[in-house]
């Protein structure tokens, strides 16, 4: 069961997916709030999934303090759960996220929304591996992170550089219509959610980006890399390769 407090309408809803964080929430929550202090309309919802820590009070303290927070908890732990519900309960026209730690570069977030304003992609999605992009993280993460992508479209025939860095944005119809089909809860996610919208031929824009490697990052590398592994057979026996060709752009 999710539990919130009604809000008022905005056209962006940020979401921060937050498990076990308290120790970071409250400094990375602050620079976000910081950076849309100038734009006009818009909502932070902090999405607290199933910890144990004091994340959840740093969160419902961040709330009352800062105008525009809001914190939504979901009974479960999981990266897409957390998405998946905050985004269905959203009344904003364009649906986002950051991670909590921030690793990607805050200005990116301008050109992310303004490609789903002026209506020339439906998706828009951070991406650590174009050209232009500001990387710094170490070979093994990187090695990691090519190859995944190099697999995606080996096996789904997909497009997009980077799947899975924690930085998208997208129209709130187009959420309504891709959730239903989009079936992990966990890091493998903004995969299928990127390979649905590819199979249904939507707009996707690739936004290069800053991002420096979190030290602190709780990602355990090998037992998520088996379950993106299984996550891309259940697609590819589900959907097959991608046939329709969705725009993917820089």
């Amino acid at each position: 069961m999710d539990r919130m407090m009604p809000t008022t309408p905005v056209e962006l809803d940020i979401v921060v997916p937050v498990h076990n964080e308290a120790h970071v929430v409250s400094d990375s929550v602050r620079r976000l709030h910081a950076h849309l202090a100038g734009w006009p309309s818009w909502r932070i919802t902090i999405a607290e999934n199933g910890s144990t820590d004091a994340t959840l009070a740093e969160a419902q303290r961040l709330a009352s303090e800062l105008p525009g927070v809001r914190v939504l908890q979901v009974d479960g732990a999981g990266r897409g759960l957390a998405l998946r519900t905050a985004w269905s309960s959203s009344d904003a026209c364009i649906v986002a996220y950051t991670d909590v730690d921030l690793s990607t570069g805050l200005d990116a977030l301008d050109e992310l929304v303004a490609e789903l304003r002026s209506g020339r992609a439906d998706l828009a999605i951070g991406s650590r591996l174009a050209p232009e992009s500001r990387i710094v993280r170490g070979l093994k993460r990187e090695a990691i992170s090519r190859c995944y992508n190099a697999l995606l479209r080996l096996v789904l025939g997909t497009s997009f550089r980077d799947a899975q860095c924690g930085f998208k944005a997208l129209r709130a119809d187009v959420a309504a219509c891709l959730l239903p089909e989009v079936h992990d809860n966990g890091w493998f996610f903004d995969t299928e959610l990127l390979v649905v919208a590819a199979h249904k031929g939507l707009r996707i824009h690739e936004v290069p980006v800053g991002w420096v490697d979190d030290p602190d990052s709780r990602v355990r590398i090998l037992r998520t890399a088996w379950q993106d592994i299984r996550g891309i057979a259940r697609v590819r026996r589900r959907h097959g390769r991608i046939s329709v060709t969705g725009s993917t752009h820089l």
